[in-house]
């Protein structure tokens, strides 16, 4: 036990010597700039309280057991026609859905060629698969076709719609293309474009009508919808392979009842009021031109996620300290999260944000 002690506190404290160290925070009283609650349905009671009468509200074991239902079953058919897909199949989180997916589908010889920037819930799946694996240039359609050159058996191209750490979008018609020219299939991580693109919020996949052409989907409720949870979208097929190779779907407690309307809730409420996603646009477009006439360079991004890169811990660390002090909560995004040298702030918009508070939020930046 001494030398696992041991072991552990010499990687916490060579974490504390390069300024990395995580701490658990709760700021509750200062002005929102960097949860995933993009439309402030975490807010809504509506979403989350009901009044269905069930035999149980908990989840009681896993949905290949006792843990499925016809109401989860009737949300999975809801949420398909909502994001233009045959078939969707609900996860308990969207690390455990991209885990789930990318575990069980690419076999031994096959190749998943991702992008660089990918969330690390998509690396673990691809560590847990028994395929080859490569990185390519973020965003780089050039260096992609390299890797697909060397390609061998089925092959899997993974991205984000939109990347959580920069807040770009990925250059999905010529994935798409790309795709189909390497019969490749096109896996698209969608959460954190749902909710903020789409004339309904279902997506930058559908709003640029590609629904189609993509093997999956992967939506997470857990960011604009306020919710918990996942599904993976694509055919009736990949529903049922998942449902009996997927071990992150098999060997798991389902969601209890009480998520489920939860979430059936959020997209009834979002479908009424999509002038939250207009609002959140232009909050976005009014953000990015404070900082025309300053030296600030933004990292381009038409999301709700924007970026400003604040090389080395310390000084990321430092602003975001007097930005907080400030009233602000906004947090430093730290190597090695991202790469050394790209540390940054990151700073979320909302719908429920006012121009007061970004007009006030850019002035610290740009004096800081």
């Amino acid at each position: 036990m001494k030398k696992h002690n041991i072991h552990i506190q010499e990687k916490l404290d060579q974490r504390k010597a390069e300024n990395a160290f995580r701490e658990l925070k709760t700021n509750p009283t200062l002005i929102d700039f960097c949860s995933n609650d993009y439309l402030g349905l975490a807010k809504e009671s509506t979403i989350h309280s009901f009044h269905e009468e069930f035999n149980t509200y908990g989840a009681t074991g896993s949905r290949l057991i006792s843990g499925n239902h016809t109401i989860t079953e009737e949300l999975e058919k809801e949420l398909a026609v909502f994001y233009n897909a045959p078939a969707g199949l609900v996860f308990n989180s969207g690390y455990n859905a991209n885990v789930g997916l990318f575990s069980c589908v690419p076999q031994r010889g096959d190749t998943i060629i991702y992008d660089e920037l990918i969330h690390a819930s998509i690396r673990d799946g691809i560590r847990l698969s028994l395929a080859n694996s490569f990185a390519f240039k973020h965003n780089n359609i050039t260096a992609l076709e390299e890797k697909l050159k060397q390609a061998k058996g089925n092959i899997y191209i993974a991205v984000e719609s939109i990347y959580s750490m920069d807040g770009d979008q990925a250059p999905l018609k010529e994935l798409v293309q790309i795709s189909k020219q390497y019969h490749a299939a096109l896996i698209v991580d969608e959460a954190h474009a749902i909710g903020v693109f789409g004339s309904k919020g279902e997506g930058l996949v559908s709003q640029l009508g590609l629904d189609q052409e993509v093997f999956a989907k992967v939506i997470t409720f857990g960011k604009a919808l306020g919710t918990h949870g996942a599904i993976v979208l694509g055919s009736n097929l990949l529903r049922g392979y998942l449902i009996n190779f997927s071990r992150a779907f098999i060997y798991t407690t389902a969601l209890p009842l009480t998520s489920i309307v939860t979430i059936k809730n959020a997209h009834q409420f979002l479908t009424q009021h999509t002038n939250r996603i207009t609002t959140l646009h232009e909050l976005i477009q009014y953000f990015k031109a404070q900082f025309n006439n300053s030296n600030i360079e933004l990292i381009k991004s038409d999301s709700a996620i924007q970026c400003i890169i604040i090389p080395e811990n310390n000084q990321v660390k430092s602003i975001a300290e007097e930005i907080q002090q400030a009233g602000f909560d906004v947090r430093p995004i730290l190597s090695p999260t991202v790469p050394k040298g790209k540390e940054r702030l990151r700073i979320c918009l909302h719908s429920f944000n006012t121009k007061e508070q970004i007009n006030q939020l850019t002035k610290l930046i740009i004096n800081a």
